[in-house]
């Protein structure tokens, strides 16, 4: 008579411990489990935008450091990063074996602005998050039509317009020659430029020329804009075309031309080709330090990453790719929006997540620059600041600037 209250006892104590272990557990969609999260991307690893290879490769380490430390609420980040050398069609396909195949969670930290508008329909159809694509275009980023597509940096219409603000303030009779790269990424930069200028857009730009991705000069497009009076030229160019047209631009306007690029042509990595002397004065914006400015070398977030980039991406170019952390601290979010799901691994939640930031900070971001989103705004940086190049490194000038 007393064994069957022992063993009511006992499958009563199974039935609380498997109900403890179901609580644990977690609930997931495709691409986590207990032990694993996989997250993928494309990136330009050959081909003419091959310069910014350096990013994904800072990603993957990044991932692997943090799996050594014991990944995000224990479980592994299974990081897939896969070359489309920047042409849109390869990204479809690479984006549909990453999902159906490889079985990801979530895109992350893909470049391009035609590559990810080719893949955007896809991705929101399925509901996969496409999470902080290297762009900032304005046509990608539309949380009514497009839910699951959420940027990080700084939108190229805000980049636009802090251009224009700055040459109306220092250069008003300047002659404006534009560089475009002929796609959404060089439109999204334009409209906003010229709508700053206003009235005074038609008497300022005295030309225009693009190019697409694939062409292999612009010195032609330079020479042009050179021709028609031009004295300052703003590059809306990206990659191996930004360099030519910063040099050429250069040979053409002397050292009085005041040369824009934007943030996404100013690494190292893209610029070091042209070379410092040329390189001087050019004028660009940003929103992180440089973590090779001798004044921050001891500054514990520094010395951290510097140290990650010589352990965990031992082919990067110390000089050059160490001072672009943008793909150190677009892994940082990632994590960030993924510890803040704890076990709740659903593409919904992770949605959730990511558009809900609210004053989100990193140790890189320069002062002032935080992260915020709401369910209609998927943009989560609304300030920059200008920089200059000094003739060996970056400068900021000026104070952050914010919508």
């Amino acid at each position: 008579m007393r064994v069957i209250p022992a063993i009511i006892s006992a499958i009563l104590a199974a039935l609380v411990l498997a109900g403890g272990s179901a609580a644990a557990s977690g609930t997931y969609d495709p691409g986590a489990s207990d032990t694993e999260i996989r997250l993928g991307n494309t990136f330009p690893y050959s081909g003419p935008s091959s310069s910014t290879s350096p990013l994904p490769r800072e990603m993957a380490g990044y991932f692997k450091r943090l799996n050594e430390q014991g990944g995000v609420n224990g479980r592994k980040v299974n990081f897939i990063s896969l070359d489309d050398a920047y042409l849109p069609p390869k990204t479809v396909e690479l984006t549909r074996r990453l999902v159906e195949q490889d079985q990801v969670l979530a895109i992350f930290g893909s470049e391009g602005t035609p590559t990810q508008l080719a893949v955007r329909p896809y991705l929101n159809t399925r509901k996969i998050p496409q999470l902080f694509p290297f762009t900032g275009s304005n046509t990608l980023i539309n949380p009514k039509k497009f839910p699951y597509t959420v940027g990080l940096g700084t939108s190229y219409g805000l980049e636009g317009t802090v251009l224009a603000k700055y040459i109306l303030a220092e250069r008003p009779n300047a002659k404006i020659g534009i560089l475009y790269q002929d796609d959404d990424f060089g439109s999204d930069h334009m409209n906003p430029f010229l709508a700053t200028l206003g009235d005074k857009a038609k008497a300022m730009v005295v030309a225009k020329e693009s190019y697409l991705p694939t062409d292999p000069t612009v010195t032609s497009q330079i020479i042009s804009l050179k021709g028609t009076g031009a004295d300052t030229f703003v590059l809306f160019a990206v990659a191996r075309q930004a360099a030519q047209a910063v040099s050429v631009a250069r040979d053409q306007g002397g050292p009085d031309a005041m040369i824009f690029v934007p943030y996404a042509a100013s690494a190292r990595s893209i610029l070091s080709a042209v070379g410092d002397q040329k390189l001087k004065g050019l004028l660009s914006t940003d929103n992180a330090v440089d973590p090779t400015d001798p004044a921050l070398a001891n500054d514990p977030a520094v010395k951290d990453y510097l140290a990650f980039v010589k352990n965990y991406t031992p082919e990067a170019d110390q000089a050059s790719d160490a001072a672009a952390p943008a793909a150190f601290l677009a892994a940082q979010v990632m994590t960030e929006v993924l510890k803040r799901c704890g076990d709740n691994l659903t593409r919904a939640n992770i949605m959730n997540v990511a558009t809900h930031m609210k004053d989100w900070t990193f140790p890189l971001y320069l002062p002032g620059i935080t992260l915020n989103t709401t369910p209609d705004d998927y943009f989560p940086m609304h300030t920059t600041q200008m920089k200059r190049y000094d003739g060996t490194r970056w400068v900021m000038i000026g104070k952050p600037i914010s919508e």
